[in-house]
């Protein structure tokens, strides 16, 4: 899993059915015993037993159409931006869409490209081309697919407005192929949301700039606001909380209200509710799925209690045998203290324009 990590890949002799066989459909490309801390964004999660990481998109119809044959359970993981895995690991198989899954070609004002390619290296490749539109995914850390997924950027934009068809892989290994209508992209979702499908890659069409330098600068001055606003130097997931339309206009977005909530730096373990943006939860020492989620319950039960808003979380928690929940769900099912001033840092006040 090229760029995360350097495992050795499964040697045939002496693995199981399951690994030998994902060897012939995938040759070089299985590894097993993946610590997910080094895969994770948090860096946070337990081992993953066997990973394959298909490098064409026939490989990946493969892959499914064999775990599907067979009916094994598994999870298709990009670059884990939005996923909290169990301290105690994965044990059925993931499906890795990184980097040998990255192809990128560009036609005049129309680009193709893999899903498993990194997102700020296809903006850097689109400003290469004098191509202008995906500027705002500049500072995005995540793969293409997850991207599209999630109809992900910036500056309360979306990649959807570009992308002229969308390639994917269905649970059975066919491939199938849709137009940006019927994709159903809105303001971060898409109907490959829940949909049970892979996506492989996508053409989009973007305008020409005035120059590649001018397409550059543009992504420069977006790095340097996001480096501003944003911690960078600590492992995160990015946003933790969706921005709901109705609680922006009367409060703002998650972030501000979090903060005015007075959660801003509240730690519980490793993890804690960041000093410089209270929308990002980042691991400061050695945090577990645990603070993390607790964290996220904390902050919601809070929000709700002075807004009547709820919450929900971008980011999703992967379970040991695989399930995939939204973090504020499963972070319901904790036992999340029941005064925030049980949480080291907590300093909860009256905040005006807030209901008490």
């Amino acid at each position: 899993m090229e760029g995360i990590m350097k495992p050795e890949p499964v040697a045939g002799e002496g693995s199981g059915e399951l690994q030998r066989d994902l060897e012939a459909l995938v040759p070089g490309g299985v590894y097993r015993d993946v610590p997910l801390s080094r895969v994770s964004r948090w860096r946070v999660g337990g081992p993953a037993r066997l990973v394959v990481a298909p490098g064409t998109i026939s490989q990946v119809q493969r892959v499914m159409a064999y775990v599907s044959s067979r009916g094994l359970p598994y999870v298709v993981l990009g670059s884990s931006t939005n996923l909290l895995f169990a301290d105690e690991g994965l044990e059925v198989l993931a499906i890795h869409i990184g980097a040998r899954l990255g192809g990128f070609r560009v036609e005049g004002a129309r680009v193709w490209s893999e899903a498993g390619i990194w997102v700020p290296a296809f903006a850097r490749q689109l400003a290469r081309a004098g191509l202008s539109g995906a500027e705002h995914t500049c500072g995005i850390p995540g793969t293409l697919g997850g991207l599209i997924c999630m109809n992900g950027g910036s500056q309360r934009k979306g990649i959807g407005d570009r992308v002229i068809d969308v390639t994917s892989v269905t649970k059975t290994g066919e491939k199938r192929v849709r137009t940006r209508e019927e994709c159903g992209f809105q303001y971060r979702r898409s109907i490959f949301q829940g949909l049970g499908e892979i996506i492989v890659g996508a053409r989009f069409r973007f305008v020409a700039g005035p120059s590649p330098s001018s397409v550059r600068k543009e992504m420069l001055t977006i790095l340097g606001e996001r480096r501003r606003k944003f911690p960078r130097k600590v492992p995160n997931c990015g946003s933790v909380f969706v921005s709901n339309p109705a609680m922006y206009a009367q409060y703002g977005p998650p972030g501000a209200v979090i903060e005015r909530c007075g959660l801003k730096g509240m730690r519980l373990g490793g993890a804690m509710i960041s000093p410089l943006h209270a929308n990002f939860i980042v691991n400061q020492d050695q945090a577990r799925a645990a603070d993390i989620l607790t964290l996220i319950g904390v902050a919601r039960r809070t929000v709700r209690e002075r807004t009547g808003y709820d919450m929900a979380a971008e980011v999703c928690y992967v379970s040991p045998i695989g399930e995939i929940t939204p973090a504020h769900l499963k972070a319901e099912a904790l036992c999340v203290p029941e005064s925030v001033s049980e949480v080291n840092g907590a300093d909860p006040k009256p905040v005006p324009g807030l209901n008490q």
